[in-house]
């Protein structure tokens, strides 16, 4: 089964994260939730992204808000197709959603929505990804895509 590596910085964005696990599960995508601030745990965060593929994981979603460093921090660290979710914070999200977009060249970070919107299609992107190599993801794509 194909794997996502979900990274938050926080425990109090869990249900953000898991939002997207759920998202991920119907999609026949197996997800790992891991907490791991970019400022607060630096050596571990760059640590579970650079071990990240080596570990069995296909795409990153990381979800920050505030500062919002954690999805280019991903992305510095991995080869993988790292998805940015901002988070709200000070400005409603808005300054999340700046941060995860402004990546230097070389190092790109794709952003989906603020919060829950953006949780949920982060899911359905990196299945979008994973499905150019697994069928069942494709077709549960299909199947979801005709629900809507």
């Amino acid at each position: 089964m194909p794997k996502v590596l979900i990274v938050i910085g926080s425990k109090s964005d869990m249900e953000y994260a898991e939002t997207c696990q759920a998202q991920l599960a119907a999609l026949k995508v197996e997800a790992s939730i891991e907490v791991s601030s970019a400022h607060r745990h630096p050596e571990r965060t760059a640590k579970l992204c650079s071990e990240a593929h080596a570990n069995g994981f296909e795409v990153i979603v990381a979800m920050a808000g505030l500062a919002a460093a954690l999805p280019g921090v991903a992305a510095a660290h991995s080869l993988l197709p790292v998805i940015g979710v901002p988070l709200p914070a000070a400005l409603s999200g808005l300054d999340s959603l700046l941060s995860v977009t402004q990546m230097p060249p070389g190092i790109p970070v794709a952003a989906v929505a603020i919060g829950s919107p953006g949780a949920k299609n982060a899911g359905v992107l990196a299945a979008r990804i994973l499905a150019l190599k697994y069928p069942e993801v494709k077709a549960a794509l299909e199947v979801h895509r005709k629900a809507l």
